[in-house]
């Protein structure tokens, strides 16, 4: 999947309240909806967040499911957040972890990790759904390098915020005075909020970048409504606050601290430096990387398209979900 841009989607003004609405351009993968927010034309981070896809929600008959075969990963972490459905991830520490509703699964890749996402056999032969995000953080230069982590935090872990018709589960960071147990590398905030018809959430003042994602429900900011399916990134410094409409809304908040300086991204690869792009494109060709435990049949080859690769420009995925 190659992050495009369609000048029709572009709005024709932007509210005074906001910096840049992004509209995800929709893909289907094998029947499978993903919509891809980050990065977009104009914006390739908030904060440390550079990849932002929402998965779903789709459906799996019997028999069927989500197949995305070992790939390679560096200088960035996954989190993987589900609303619906249950994924299957192992990699190559030997991580076999099912991730469901609510869980937190923070996988580092640093200098580099392999891993795969599967419906599990259970769901396979019964049907399935599937809703969730996928982010991907991008790592500071002085851990881009790091050794790579698999964390799980089970959703009864994380802090749940309650007030005012708003209920906020906080995935990772620290925001609305909580701070959740996992370990980041940056300063960041990233959480879900479900806000009753008429409640009112204010953005967090400390972070800089920040931006809400509109996954169900209408909500209105200084007066202007957006539907679900934007993604909303605020000016620095503005104290503005969201509602929700008249059937109450759900939204992903997330941002951080800006970025020490722009990443070069191809594929699964995200680094500050290009040559370090061209050896991990190397090492996955020629076999360097280390195998999946239990799953080092199938893997994704590496793409042959003649792109880019510099700062701020996007090469195409591997065709799937989350890969």
């Amino acid at each position: 999947m190659s992050v495009e841009h369609d000048p029709a989607e572009a709005p024709l003004g932007l509210p005074d309240c906001v910096g840049q609405v992004i509209v995800p351009r929709a893909h289907d993968i094998g029947g499978f909806e993903v919509r891809r927010a980050l990065p977009a034309r104009g914006r390739q981070m908030v904060g440390p967040f550079i990849f932002f896809d929402q998965m779903g929600p789709g459906e799996f008959l019997s028999g069927k499911g989500l197949d995305v075969r070992p790939h390679p990963h560096i200088g960035l972490s996954t989190v993987t957040y589900l609303f619906d459905g249950a994924i299957q991830h192992r990699d190559s520490l030997g991580s076999d972890q099912p991730i469901v509703p609510g869980d937190v699964n923070w996988m580092t890749a640093g200098r580099g990790i392999i891993h795969s996402e599967r419906t599990g056999n259970a769901l396979r032969g019964t049907g399935s759904k599937l809703f969730g995000i996928q982010s991907w953080v991008a790592l500071p230069r002085h851990a881009e390098d790091t050794a790579p982590g698999f964390a799980h935090h089970p959703g009864a872990t994380l802090p749940m915020i309650e007030d005012g018709g708003v209920r906020l589960r906080l995935i990772a960071g620290e925001a609305w005075g909580g701070r959740a147990p996992v370990a980041t590398q940056s300063d960041l905030f990233y959480a879900d909020a479900v806000l009753a018809p008429g409640a009112r959430l204010p953005l967090p003042d400390r972070h800089e970048e920040r931006a809400a994602y509109v996954l169900e429900g209408e909500v209105e900011v200084a007066g202007d409504r957006f539907a679900p399916g934007r993604m909303l990134v605020f000016r620095a410094g503005d104290g503005l606050a969201l509602r929700a409409g008249p059937q109450g809304a759900r939204l992903l908040m997330l941002g951080g601290a800006v970025m020490d300086g722009p990443r070069y991204l191809f594929w699964n690869f995200v680094s500050s430096s290009r040559e370090r792009i061209e050896q991990a494109k190397a090492d996955w060709k020629a076999g360097r990387f280390a195998t999946v435990p239990g799953d080092d049949q199938e893997f994704i080859p590496l793409p042959e398209e003649r792109v880019r690769v510099r700062a701020g420009v996007q090469a195409p995925s591997a065709g799937s979900p989350t890969s």
